[in-house]
């Protein structure tokens, strides 16, 4: 997998580009990964590569000549790579689009600044705009990291261990379970038995349960579709179980109080 980076800050990818399991999947020669700066094709003796928008308002937008020159460099590299935009406006990254990601045959990412690019640059040469989240950033470059990093686990070696990339959070359509590593006692609080009993089959099951009751308390959203027969029964004995609990405690009056009886 290929990465280039489009950017003004090109320093800022030095050290992502050499720490953690990219960095060493760029060792590896599995990941080639490259920042190229936009202000080296900016015309001019200063090399401006923004200018005040047309019709008024407040801050600049990036020119578009800088923009498409550094992509025509960028495609001289990786000609068959699509050419990533990472915009509040573009489609909403997630795991699904970091497995198509990870299907190209590179990526070139361009990172937007100030109020963003001169749409022309837009509608010329980017073939997706990408979104990690509705917040603002100061930039486009976190945005890419985020997409390198999600979409570099997903190529074959990078994790050492390829079966990690498969059962994590989103890959499965649940959220994981906990994790616990020694101590087994820590603050007088225990790691779950389970974990320690050698049972391989009930070990799975209590992370399939525990990974099912954490999604549902956090990200119920994820259930609404795709339940397996073996999480409906886990589901509906839950429900029984706290329809009990309800139905044993004594339920009181709409207008009673837990208080003292008031004086008469």
């Amino acid at each position: 997998m290929d990465f280039l980076v489009l950017t003004l800050f090109p320093g800022m990818f030095s050290g992502f580009f050499s720490l953690g399991v990219l960095g060493q999947a760029v060792a590896d020669g599995r990941i080639n990964a490259l920042a190229l700066d936009i202000r080296d094709h900016a015309l001019g003796r200063h090399k401006t590569a923004d200018d005040r928008p047309f019709g008024g308002g407040s801050g600049m937008v990036m020119k578009p000549e800088p923009l498409s020159a550094a992509v025509r460099e960028a495609r001289e590299r990786l000609p068959v790579a699509p050419v990533v935009l990472l915009s509040p406006q573009g489609r909403r990254f997630s795991q699904e689009m970091a497995r198509e990601l990870a299907a190209a045959p590179g990526l070139i990412l361009v990172c937007g600044r100030y109020e963003g690019v001169d749409e022309r640059f837009v509608e010329k040469d980017v073939d997706l705009a990408v979104s990690v989240g509705d917040y603002i950033l100061s930039g486009g470059e976190p945005a890419a990291m985020i997409v390198m990093d999600a979409v570099a686990r997903l190529v074959p070696g990078v994790l050492g261990n390829d079966e990690s990339a498969l059962t994590e959070s989103f890959e499965t359509g649940r959220l994981e379970h906990g994790h616990y590593t020694r101590p087994r006692d820590f603050e007088g609080d225990e790691a779950p038995p389970v974990l320690m009993s050698g049972h391989h089959l009930m070990v799975e099951k209590w992370r399939r349960e525990t990974g099912l009751l954490r999604t549902l308390v956090r990200r119920p959203d994820m259930l609404e579709t795709g339940l397996t027969k073996e999480e409906i029964a886990q589901l509906v004995a839950w429900s029984e179980r706290i329809a009990g609990l309800i139905a044993s405690q004594t339920v009181r009056g709409a207008h009673s109080s837990s208080g003292p009886e008031p004086e008469r």
